[in-house]
């Protein structure tokens, strides 16, 4: 999935949960369940960076650094990081991107659409 599907469905969950322990908790599964779907990437890696970041400086901003929302939605895309930072790879393998299903899918414009709504859903709700 793309990054700010990651962070939407993270903050969603952690929005749901309204805990923050169980908001950092969720957020890595739900990543890995998320890339269990096939899909399409984003072959622009700046794109990815920047519209996760921007999701979720815009939740931050919002809802408050540390809220649970917050919370789900950066520990959601925070396993994406293996992909750009080759220590968080020991040995070479990557911890969260094994058996993924990339290619066909779900298409890139669908998960923009999915991750903006959902973002903007958050943002329109109060803590």
């Amino acid at each position: 999935m793309i990054v700010s599907l990651h962070v939407a469905t993270g903050a969603a969950a952690g929005a749901l949960v309204r805990s923050r322990p169980f908001a950092v908790l969720l957020g890595p599964a739900l990543h890995v369940a998320a890339d269990r779907f096939r899909h399409e990437d984003i072959p622009d890696q700046s794109f990815e960076i920047g519209s996760g970041l921007a999701s979720l400086a815009l939740l931050a901003v919002r809802r408050w650094l540390f809220d649970p929302a917050v919370l789900g939605g950066a520990t959601a895309a925070a396993p994406d990081l293996e992909h750009v930072l080759p220590f968080l790879r020991p040995g070479g393998r990557k911890l969260f991107h094994w058996g993924e299903q990339p290619g066909g899918g779900i298409s890139t414009d669908a998960q923009l659409l999915l991750a903006g709504a959902t973002v903007g859903f958050l943002l329109g709700r109060r803590r």
